[in-house]
């Protein structure tokens, strides 16, 4: 008889372990909070070992047909450009492929069997109860079920977390910065094939254009705000107090966030654990690792994470204990690592001198 798992959040961590699990053969169940796959976001990239994990999963070429191939630029008030280049055509980032974020979860949505894998969109788990040799689940709508294990795949604000590690203050770490994602297809670029980047110290907004799709993104340094991260009404007023310079095209952004119906708002924090795993529940992706997004590492961690513990779950078959704490154990430090970059990403992303603003207009000169 196959062992069941429910893995909670269709985030890139939750699909990727959902194909891997199931491949594997696993009975797999896969919860998700919102009534379909959450749309939006910019674009990402996959890098170093999570190439491998698409290839492995048969979707890379895939990955690859719909790379997104641009520019970008970093601009003055008078939308000038001051410099120009591409990420992934520095040294450290050859090989790596960006993508939009709808295009990534699409493609490992679709590479999920959905006559074997059970998805439940609108649901979520409100009470897990351990015993020795499985788990409870109640359900929102009510509904009790069992299963062999439990994968917290949902995110910084993890639910999972939460009902069986306790608080998220006890493991997340603030960052000095906030930022927002939305759409913003009413604004007309002159630059359609790049990203664009306006930046002033504590602060930088950005356009990415990709076939018929804008996506603004604005970010500020700020000492910690007393916010609701679900609470949107909040979220735009935030923004209203801390953009209300008329540079660039900062006033045509916020007109867009604030009438947008998927604007994303939060800080930038990462989660730091000294374990993973509570019996028979795990943690993944940023649930258990936030990397931060001026890292460019969560969606790469997320694939690569996912691996790491569905191989050690194929090798370690009926010692999950083992499987766990190789998860750990091996993939660890690695997060340390790329947890440590965050300050220069925020350096680059959020200067917080003049200085800093040239070091980052300076990084990238003469680089194309």
């Amino acid at each position: 008889m196959k062992e069941s798992v429910l893995i909670s959040g269709a985030s890139i961590a939750g699909l990727t372990l959902a194909h891997l699990l199931n491949r594997y053969g696993y009975q797999v169940t896969l919860v998700e909070i919102s009534d379909s796959l959450r749309t939006g976001g910019s674009p990402i990239d996959v890098r170093g070992e999570a190439l491998e994990v698409a290839k492995q999963m048969g979707v890379l070429e895939k990955i690859k047909a719909k790379e997104f191939v641009h520019t970008n630029e970093i601009v003055n008030a008078e939308d000038e450009t001051l410099v120009t280049f591409s990420i992934n055509a520095q040294d450290e980032y050859l090989g790596d492929i960006e993508i939009h974020r709808d295009d990534l979860m699409d493609i490992l949505y679709k590479s999920i069997p959905i006559n074997e894998v059970e998805i439940l969109f609108g649901n979520r788990i409100v009470e897990l109860n351990q015993h020795e040799d499985t788990i409870g689940v109640v359900f929102k709508n009510e509904q009790y079920r069992n299963f062999d294990f439990v994968f917290g795949a949902d995110g910084i604000h993890s639910g999972v977390r939460k009902l069986v590690f306790g608080k998220e203050e006890n493991y997340s770490q603030f960052l000095g910065a906030y930022t927002a994602i939305g759409s913003a297809t009413a604004i007309k670029s002159n630059k359609p094939s790049s990203g664009v980047m306006y930046k002033q110290v504590g602060k930088m907004a950005a356009l990415y254009n990709f076939q018929e799709n804008v996506t603004a993104l604005l970010a500020f340094r700020s000492p910690k705000l007393e916010f609701d991260y679900r609470n949107v009404e909040q979220h735009k007023q935030i923004l209203l107090d801390n953009f209300k310079d008329p540079s660039w095209k900062i006033p045509e952004i916020l007109e867009e966030m604030l009438a947008s119906d998927n604007l994303y708002f939060d800080e930038i924090a990462q989660i730091k654990m000294q374990s993973w795993s509570k019996q028979r529940v795990a943690l993944l992706g940023d649930a258990a690792y936030t990397a931060g997004f001026p890292t460019g590492m969560g969606t790469s961690l997320a694939m690569h994470g996912a691996s790491i513990l569905a191989e050690n779950l194929r090798s370690c078959k009926g010692d999950y204990g083992s499987a766990f704490s190789n998860y750990y154990e091996s993939f660890s430090p690695l997060i340390e690592d790329v947890q440590a970059r965050i300050y220069r990403g925020l350096n680059w992303w959020l200067p917080e001198t003049e200085e800093g603003f040239q070091e980052a207009i300076d990084r990238f000169k003469n680089k194309h």
